[in-house]
């Protein structure tokens, strides 16, 4: 998806959470999402697994 800021090209919705970690892969060009209802929700209308990553910053 296209960022509202010209300086990135992607942009997905780890752009609204809080924690640093997380924000350093907002721009990533991944449809990442936080751990979430909605991102079970995708998984299951679409019918595909859930990728986990885990890290820290």
């Amino acid at each position: 998806m296209k960022s509202d800021d010209d300086n990135h090209k992607f942009t997905n919705c780890l752009i609204h959470e809080k924690s640093p970690y997380l924000l350093q892969h907002a721009h990533n060009p991944v449809d990442w999402y936080p751990w979430c209802d909605e991102a079970f929700r995708i998984a299951r209308r679409f019918n595909r697994p859930i990728l986990l990553s885990i890290g820290y910053s």
